[in-house]
């Protein structure tokens, strides 16, 4: 039970920062770091974690569907500046957008602000900015 919880938990930090397309670069993925596993095993996690594809072909986490379509739709742009991350929405969007993203609970993200249509993110490092910049642009349809 212990190592599907831990193998799902890394899936989970995979989908949100990478594009991944397949089960077989999910297995790529997961063997990258370091767990050993078939598709087979794959598959069912999907279907457990209840995994989706975005119409460009890319596994979304169900819980992140609503912030996938906020982002997509409102964000206009995304940049980083050492640990932070500036967003960009449309007029009236920032406070919506905002609370999606503190509702993903990012395991990178300390806190952030919202106002009317900015957003500033506070990461923990400035690897951790990257990895929320990867994941808004990932949302975005932008790699």
């Amino acid at each position: 039970m212990r190592k599907r919880r831990e193998r799902q938990d890394a899936i989970r930090k995979i989908v949100r920062r990478e594009r991944v397309r397949t089960q077989r670069e999910l297995v790529d993925r997961l063997k990258q770091h370091g767990y050993d596993c078939t598709q087979a095993t794959v598959s069912r996690d999907i279907a457990d974690m209840g995994l989706r594809k975005l119409p460009e072909g890319v596994y979304v986490l169900a819980e992140d569907l609503h912030l996938q379509r906020m982002i997509s739709e409102l964000v206009t742009s995304v940049v980083r500046a050492n640990n932070l991350v500036l967003v960009k929405c449309s007029t009236g969007a920032g406070a919506g957008v905002g609370a999606a993203l503190d509702g993903a609970e990012l395991d990178e993200v300390l806190g952030s602000i919202a106002g009317d249509d900015t957003i500033l993110i506070i990461a923990r490092t400035d690897a951790d900015a990257e990895s929320v910049l990867d994941s808004i642009n990932k949302f975005r349809g932008r790699s």
